[in-house]
């Protein structure tokens, strides 16, 4: 995270201090996709499930209280980088029940719905019962559709998840900075099309038009061309890519699939080594964590402004 200019790190002080005094009620009672939350004080024991929980709570100064983590995605970035290898794992993958309730949590927080079910984590009901709170990334509900995601939406999981943990002023600060961070994005006036690849090799998997992809794509000036699908993401196909043949590729960066191994893909599939973004190397790169909604989002679109800045569309 970049330093904050010093009138606006005075500013975010003024609004923090207004905040200072300002404590969360329990018992707290909050819906979560779909499902009724109670909690009867701040958590101090949480289990983390998927890079953007665990980044959230780093990102709030939080990182004391998460006893377990699971299902990450990569290391953390800086600032984050040492507290987050410093945590405990529980599972490489989707922990079960049984592992989760070891760590003896208080509270799980899941970067996707999917993370609660019986063979995982456990059904939210039964960790109910059992006294352990859940909590799901509102941008990753499924059993109720969430909006299109804006980045206002980001900011409000990050508010809420300040209001659960009775850290108010921390969320406040980090929502100003990341205000600030966005609004200095210049979005790219070229009227230029891109694609956003995630993974898959003979069906590609790309970000479509209600997701934190299209929101960051949005927020750099790219026309999404699969922007016409209602959902965060779908499976397409290399011909209906190659028939847009988009400006720009955004590659995802996974440690299972990495940024050079789809650039190695592309370029030798026949179909898509016809690409004009693929023959010019016009590609800007994402790592895996920041391409889901969460605190890493408006970084991750500023350090794609400044790679989409510098590539040339000249013959």
């Amino acid at each position: 995270m970049r330093p904050l200019p010093l009138t606006l790190g005075f500013a975010v002080l003024l609004a923090s201090s207004s905040y200072a005094f300002a404590q969360t009620t329990y018992p707290l009672t909050i819906e979560n996709c779909g499902f009724s939350v109670t909690l009867a004080k701040s958590p101090e024991r949480v289990v983390t499930l998927k890079s953007t929980t665990t980044e959230m709570l780093l990102a709030l100064g939080l990182g004391n209280r998460i006893v377990g983590v699971g299902f990450q995605d990569g290391p953390a970035p800086e600032p984050w980088t040492a507290a987050a290898a410093a945590l405990p794992v529980i599972a490489e993958k989707l922990p079960s029940q049984e592992v989760v309730l070891e760590a003896e949590p208080d509270l799980v927080y899941g970067g996707w719905e999917s993370n609660f079910t019986a063979d995982g984590a456990g059904e939210r009901p039964t960790l109910e019962s059992l006294g352990v709170a859940s909590y799901v990334s509102p941008a990753a509900c499924r059993s109720i559709k969430p909006a299109k995601l804006s980045f206002d939406d980001v900011f409000a999981e990050i508010g809420e998840i300040g209001t659960i943990f009775d850290a108010k002023s921390s969320a406040d600060t980090l929502i100003a900075e990341q205000k600030a961070a966005l609004a200095a994005v210049a979005p790219d006036t070229r009227d230029l099309t891109a694609v956003w690849y995630s993974s898959g090799t003979k069906t590609p998997y790309v970000g479509a038009g209600s997701g934190a992809p299209e929101m960051m794509l949005e927020g750099l000036g790219l026309k999404n061309i699969m922007a016409g699908v209602d959902d965060g993401w779908v499976s397409a196909s290399w011909e209906a890519i190659v028939d847009a043949n988009p400006d720009v590729i955004v590659l995802v960066d996974a440690v299972w699939n990495s940024a050079e191994q789809k650039k190695k893909l592309l370029a030798e599939n026949p179909i898509t080594s016809k690409l004009d973004a693929v023959i010019n190397q016009r590609y800007l790169i994402v790592p895996f964590p920041a391409s889901e909604a969460g605190v890493r989002n408006v970084g991750a679109t500023a350090d794609m402004a400044k790679q989409l800045a510098g590539i040339s569309f000249t013959p």
